[in-house]
């Protein structure tokens, strides 16, 4: 098997062009056999969008806003933990860039946009960059099926793969404790050349957990508000299902490597499992605009962190300057 796992990457290494025509012939199956699985629902769901209510989309895009704008947080505070410390509009900036990248097909971008942002706010440790992404989308995900389980208890009709779900969770969750992930990853760095992967407290990884729950409400909110504009009526208890969604949809984009960004897979998902609380037309409705709102936040945030609060840092690394003098 190792023999066969390292002719797999020698051959990924040496014809990256057949990896990424590969990738983008298997998106266009998918997204044809969810077309032709859809087509029903295309025109009620083609008169929802263009009826869509503009105040409620801006609403849900401020929402989706403050899902980035808190998630970049937690990204924060595992890297203090390890003593590394980045100022808010570059932690933003790395994170902004590192979501677009997962537009590019080939699944080696995303990591890469993060460290060379990294890099470029003066973190040059790309080892520790890497390992701090893992945990982000490690507890995030296992957050994110914490709270679409507990959801189901007021939410009925979900048609999802509960037991798989389930035990995803329950698996990240064991490679993510400390005394599996720091020897695992460690044991990895190592055979690159680097350094013994510091400790993560126990005590953060739980406080992270309960935020990263909390992040994923702020984003059911967003989608709470995008049925809405398309004239569905799900009830507030519902907001605590639909982040569930919204995790359930993240997680699944991370798993369906072949689709750039999730795209596809990800709007199949969260059209499933929506059904449980909208019509066909209005889930099919908000989960395109959905995509739209997460695309445009994503590039607003790059916008916002590259341009509007540069000069925030600069303004601070001159004072660090004037203060050493």
């Amino acid at each position: 098997m190792p023999g066969r796992l390292s002719s797999v990457r020698r051959f990924a290494s040496a014809h990256p062009r057949w990896i990424v025509a590969a990738q983008l012939v298997l998106l266009a199956v998918f997204l044809g056999s969810v077309g032709w699985a859809l087509r029903g629902s295309l025109h009620d769901a083609t008169d929802d969008l263009r009826n869509a209510d503009p105040v409620l989309f801006t609403l849900a895009c401020v929402a989706v806003a403050a899902y980035y704008l808190l998630f970049v947080l937690g990204w924060m505070r595992i890297l203090a933990d390890w003593d590394i410390h980045l100022s808010y509009p570059a932690a933003l900036r790395a994170e902004m860039v590192s979501m677009l990248a997962k537009y590019v097909p080939g699944g080696v971008w995303t990591p890469a946009a993060r460290v060379i942002a990294a890099r470029r706010a003066g973190v040059t440790d790309g080892a520790l960059v890497t390992a701090s992404m893992l945990l982000e989308a490690g507890i995030s995900a296992v957050a994110g099926v914490i709270v679409f389980v507990v959801s189901l208890a007021w939410v009925k009709g979900v048609n999802a793969p509960i037991a798989p779900l389930i035990a995803f969770g329950v698996v990240v969750a064991v490679l993510l404790h400390p005394r599996v992930f720091r020897p695992l990853a460690s044991k990895i760095l190592r055979r690159l050349g680097y350094h013994e992967l510091p400790p993560l407290r126990g005590a953060t990884m739980l406080i992270l957990l309960v935020f990263y729950s909390a992040t994923w409400i702020v984003g059911g909110v967003g989608l709470w508000l995008l049925l809405r504009s398309v004239g569905a009526h799900p009830d507030v208890p519902s907001i605590v299902f639909l982040g569930g969604v919204s995790a359930v949809g993240a997680i699944v984009a991370v798993v369906s490597f072949f689709a750039p960004s999730g795209l596809g897979p990800r709007e199949a998902s969260m059209y499933g499992l929506m059904l449980a609380v909208a019509g066909q037309g209005a889930a099919l409705g908000a989960t395109v605009l959905n995509r739209v709102a997460i695309t445009l936040v994503e590039v607003l945030l790059l916008v916002v962190g590259g341009l509007l609060l540069r000069g925030h840092d600069d303004e601070d690394a001159l004072e660090a300057a004037d203060a050493r003098t």
